[in-house]
């Protein structure tokens, strides 16, 4: 028997394990085909690869695959071994540092091993898709890393952070969950320091340490909408709550999550809540997104869009 036949009986071996909890020898023999002989040496090569085969003596004894710190990639099916290519490809233009290399690495592992049926496939999704993407700030990995076992293990995390109006600090916080939006990422955490709740960049962040101190966790916003809210309104001179004649689902379409929120209201009409720092730039991205708009606040808006609409008319009629 060939080298390439018995990798291959090893992987579906590999395979039936993996599809339920316990197979007699007999039953794994009659499956692959192969004497009981066969399938022991054929147990005796994954362990070796490190899979933690586990083995019952006995008349209802057999085999399953236990859990272990060292067990390697799973088998993936036609399909999951596309989508796994495909995002490995898209996560090589991503924001957090070395991800692109460590995913391009991990491509090319996987393409080695991949039927030249579903490489050929992975190339042709690649090769008819663009990412439209802005400039972002990359992150460290080992940040990410840090952040996520804390929120995990419910321990106080410390680290160096730079204001947006300037000058560092160093903070204590109690972090809840990490919010990806458009090319940054956020960390909604309890600050120790300011006994409330805060929204954190983690590109604004150096010098992060988990503590060991554990904390109880407490009652907290939703933190996909604490974020948002945040990130739209908190740090802009100008909050600006405008109506408009469409449903809110169009506007979400325009308007990405970082830049606005949308909320329902009545009639057909739903209502944005963006924020700037000049009330020229608000109107006139407000006039872009093309509905009938009814600004709601601030009153220098109105102003604004009034100005605006003078401006448009001139040129208009300057030809």
């Amino acid at each position: 028997m060939t080298v390439e036949a018995t990798t291959e009986r090893v992987l579906r071996l590999l395979e039936l394990l993996q599809r339920r909890p316990s197979w007699t020898a007999a039953e794994l023999a009659a499956k692959l085909e192969v004497t009981d002989r066969s399938v022991r040496r054929d147990v005796e090569r994954l362990r070796a690869l490190g899979y933690p085969v586990q083995a019952t003596a006995g008349v209802g004894g057999g085999y399953q695959l236990g859990a272990g710190t060292r067990l390697p990639p799973l088998l993936l099916d036609d399909e999951e071994a596309i989508a796994t290519a495909v995002s490995l490809r898209l996560a090589s233009g991503g924001t957090v540092a070395g991800a692109g290399e460590a995913a391009l690495r991990a491509l090319a592992k996987l393409d080695q091993v991949m039927p030249p049926r579903l490489r050929a496939e992975v190339r042709a999704v690649h090769g008819a898709t663009e990412t439209l993407v802005g400039p972002g700030v990359e992150i460290d990995a080992e940040v990410l890393v840090t952040l996520a076992r804390a929120c995990r293990d419910a321990v106080r995390v410390r680290f160096i952070y730079a204001a947006r109006e300037g000058g560092e600090r160093e903070r204590t916080v109690e972090p809840v969950r990490m919010v990806a939006t458009g090319r940054r990422w956020y960390l909604m955490a309890w600050d120790v320091d300011r006994d409330d709740w805060r929204t954190f960049r983690l590109d604004r962040m150096r010098e992060v340490v988990a503590t060991t101190w554990r904390f109880r966790a407490r009652e907290h916003p939703d933190p996909v909408a604490y974020v948002q809210q945040s990130v739209t309104a908190a740090p802009y001179r100008h909050l600006a709550r405008v109506r408009l004649h469409t449903s809110p689902d169009r506007v979400r379409e325009l308007v990405p999550p970082q830049v606005g929120r949308v909320e329902d209201d009545r009639d057909g009409w739903c209502v944005l809540i963006a924020g700037g720092e000049d009330l020229d730039w608000l109107a006139m991205h407000v006039t872009r997104l093309g509905f009938e708009a009814e600004v709601l606040e601030p009153p220098e808006l109105r102003e604004a869009a009034t100005l605006l609409a003078r401006r448009l008319a001139a040129m208009a009629g300057a030809g």
